[in-house]
C-alpha cells in the first residue's frame, strides 16, 4: 500500500473504534508526547548529536547516535512520509542503545529542515498530507541511491562505526523502497529492513523488488495487515523473488497492524506488534553485523 489509502483506512479505522476525526488527531498528539519505548536489557550509554551531511544536491541534516564507548554497526534509518522527528530520534537511540551507530536522516533535506510537521501530525489529517506529499513525491529512485552512498559514507567515516562490520540499514512505510535502494548503491549493506513498506513492488521500470536478483545480505520485510488486503500478491512476488536469488528473507504480514503501526507517535501504533518487529530487527541485526 503506498499512501493515498492511508486516509481510506484511516477512516475505517475512526469507525471501527468509535472515534471522530478531531478525537484521531488528538490521539495522535498524545501518543507522539507520552509514548516512550522500554529501553532494552543490557542497554549502553550512548552519544547523541545533530549532524549535516553534504550530498550532490544539498546539505542533509540529520541525527547520529552511538554507544558512547567503543564502536558497533552502522545503521541507516529511513524515516516515514513524515519525516525526521522526536519518534524516529526515539527509535534511533534505542538501536544505538542496542550497540549500532545510527544516523536517522532527513529525505526532504532538499527543501525543508526536519521536522517537516509539527510533533504529533498525522497523514490522516488534510493539512499535514498536504505538506509532505509533494516533498515525497520530489524524491525518486535516482535521489534514494545518491543520498544512499553519501549516508553510507558518513557512516563509514565515523569512529564509532565498526569498519570490519556490514552496515544495516531500515525503512519505514517510503522508506522500504529507499532501504533497498541502498543495498543496490552500496556493497556495505549487509542487512536490510521494511516496516509497512510502501510500494515495493509496483509496474514501474523501477520497482524496488526488481533490484533484488542484484542484491546481497539479509533481509526482513514486516508487513502491515490492510497492505496486504490491499496487495495481496506483492509478499509472493517477494518471496519468489528472493527465492530465485538465493538470498535469505523473513516475509511476513502482522496480523492487526494498519500501515503506519511501528513508530510511537502513530495513531495506529500497535505496542505488540511494533515489539514483535522490533524484536525480529535485532535478530536480522544480530545475524548479519555480526
Amino acid at each position: 500500500m503506498c499512501d493515498e489509502h492511508f486516509e481510506e483506512d484511516a477512516k475505517a479505522y475512526l469507525r471501527r473504534r468509535g472515534l471522530t476525526r478531531r478525537e484521531f488527531g488528538t490521539l495522535s498528539v498524545g501518543a507522539g508526547m507520552s509514548m516512550l519505548l522500554p529501553r532494552g536489557e543490557g542497554a549502553v550509554a550512548v552519544t547523541e548529536s545533530d549532524v549535516d551531511i553534504k550530498t550532490p544536491d544539498g546539505t542533509a541534516d540529520c541525527y547520529f547516535v552511538r554507544p558512547a564507548a567503543g564502536t558497533g554497526a552502522g545503521v541507516l534509518v529511513w524515516p516515514d512520509i513524515l519525516g525526521l522527528r522526536p519518534a524516529f530520534r526515539q527509535m534511533g537511540k534505542r538501536l544505538a542503545e542496542s550497540g549500532y551507530s545510527v544516523l536517522v536522516v532527513n529525505p526532504f533535506y532538499r527543501q525543508k529542515k526536519a521536522p517537516v510537521v509539527p510533533p504529533g501530525s498525522s497523514f490522516a489529517d488534510p493539512a499535514v498530507s498536504a505538506v509532505v506529499r509533494p516533498l515525497a513525491g520530489s524524491l525518486n529512485a535516482t535521489t534514494n541511491a545518491t543520498d544512499a552512498k553519501a549516508f553510507v559514507a558518513f557512516l563509514d567515516g565515523q569512529a564509532s562505526v565498526a569498519k570490519n562490520r556490514k552496515i544495516g540499514t531500515t525503512g519505514y512505510c517510503m522508506g522500504g523502497p529507499m532501504a533497498m535502494r541502498t543495498a543496490a548503491a552500496s556493497d556495505r549493506i549487509g542487512a536490510v529492513a521494511s516496516f509497512h513498506g510502501a510500494a515495493l513492488v509496483t509496474k514501474a521500470p523501477d520497482s524496488p523488488h526488481l533490484l533484488i536478483p542484484g542484491l546481497k545480505g539479509q533481509f526482513l520485510f514486516a508487513i502491515a495487515e490492510n497492505d496486504d488486503q490491499r496487495e495481496p500478491d506483492s509478499k509472493n512476488v517477494l518471496r519468489e523473488s528472493f527465492a530465485k536469488a538465493n538470498l535469505p528473507a523473513e516475509i511476513e504480514v502482522y496480523a492487526g497492524a494498519m500501515h503506519g503501526w511501528c513508530p510511537p507517535d502513530s495513531a495506529v501504533y500497535n505496542q505488540a506488534q511494533a515489539e514483535k518487529a522490533w524484536s525480529r530487527l535485532l535478530v536480522l541485526f544480530g545475524k548479519a553485523l555480526a
